[in-house]
């Protein structure tokens, strides 16, 4: 599957000093003096490309600090006009893009707590009908591919054609060393299916914490992604919200100067030469693999045609656990990680349930059918 969009390249719209494209502020817009002085020296890095700060926050719950509100516009007008840097906000409602786009900010972003809601995003791509202004859209705090692709569509078919997405991470109830789980997966999912939108990693909101944030953006950029968003503030000791994941403007540029980046592109004939004979070799085994995995589930037909006839129950739990102790175990031996073979037999497995349960209905589906017909 390929999303059918209508969007320009990130070049049209927003231009980089360096590569890569690196947006970068507080996580909240706190005072006037503390957002100017920070964008200052964000500038004087000559790394950063747009200015973010939020100005309205949604919390979790009530008397939280939800923003400092509409006046924090004015501010990041003031550091636009003293920096150069064009600015980025987060809106949730048509209200805040009126009041955004009539303040003259340059980028809009929809933020996780709203993609997951598609009368949210449907009221914030109404509130944009007919307006020129490029906007991000943050994946949704749930892994759920599907919104994040429902509120890019929704917004391009605003007619937002300068677009990109923001890879956050995702909420789950695993105990990890990040405040969002990456699952890279689905964000290579979307790349996949919507290769012209240009993707941007938000290290800050996956980390919680400003020492991974190095590690995360090296491991965006590995992954092809054109930009990152990171949080940063003059004194992060003292933010008002997001402390431990904020980094100051000096920190911020030296981990930039330690990022290694890599082209898609392969320039080189012998480089590519040995990439493409490598690749071949791929092929030939993933061909094997399918070719194995067809006459596996052969067998596992006879096996529910079996157990039909003797009237054997489809799952076998004892088989099940037996199966996967020992090629886990031999995976491992073969250096093969625990996570990804245990996936891998999972989706195995409920493939041969299903085709067994297929086989066990099948007469009982003929005759349902059958006395649907003579009643």
């Amino acid at each position: 599957m390929k999303l059918n969009l209508n969007i320009q390249p990130l070049s049209s719209w927003i231009k980089t000093n360096n590569e890569p494209l690196l947006i970068a502020g507080p996580c909240s817009a706190e005072t006037e003096d503390q957002l100017v002085a920070t964008a200052h020296l964000l500038a004087r890095t000559g790394r950063v490309s747009a200015l973010r700060a939020g100005i309205w926050k949604p919390r979790t719950r009530p008397g939280e600090f939800e923003g400092i509100g509409s006046i924090g516009l004015q501010w990041l007008k003031r550091a636009k006009e003293e920096t150069g840097l064009p600015t980025a906000v987060e809106v949730a409602n048509a209200k805040h893009v009126e009041e955004a786009l009539g303040a003259g900010v340059d980028i809009l972003w929809v933020g996780a707590r709203s993609t997951v809601n598609p009368f949210t995003v449907q009221e914030i791509a109404d509130a944009l009908r007919g307006v020129d202004v490029p906007v991000m859209i943050k994946n949704p705090v749930n892994p759920d591919l599907s919104l994040w692709i429902g509120a890019i569509e929704r917004i391009n078919n605003a007619g937002i054609t300068k677009l990109a997405a923001i890879h956050r991470g995702f909420s789950s109830h695993e105990k990890s060393a990040f405040r969002n789980e990456p699952m890279w997966d689905l964000a290579i999912s979307l790349k996949t299916i919507a290769p012209e939108l240009p993707l941007i990693n938000d290290p800050s909101h996956i980390t919680g914490n400003r020492d991974l944030i190095g590690y995360i953006s090296q491991k965006a950029l590995d992954l092809d992604m054109q930009g990152l968003m990171i949080e940063s503030h003059i004194d992060p000791t003292v933010a008002w919200t997001d402390a431990k994941q904020q980094v100051t403007p000096e920190a911020l540029a030296d981990i930039i100067e330690h990022l290694t980046l890599r082209k898609p592109e392969i320039r080189n004939a012998d480089v590519k030469d040995k990439l493409q004979e490598l690749r071949n070799q791929i092929d030939k085994i993933d061909d094997l693999v399918i070719q194995k995995m067809a006459e596996r589930m052969k067998i596992v037909e006879q096996i529910g045609n079996y157990k039909k006839d003797n009237n054997i129950t489809i799952l076998q739990v004892n088989r099940w656990d037996d199966i996967l102790q020992k090629r886990t175990s031999y995976a491992k031996a073969l250096k093969l990680s625990t996570e990804f073979t245990e996936k891998l037999l999972e989706l195995i497995h409920a493939e041969s349930i299903r085709k067994q349960t297929e086989i066990m209905n099948k007469d009982e589906a003929g005759q349902a059918a059958e006395k649907l017909t003579h009643a």
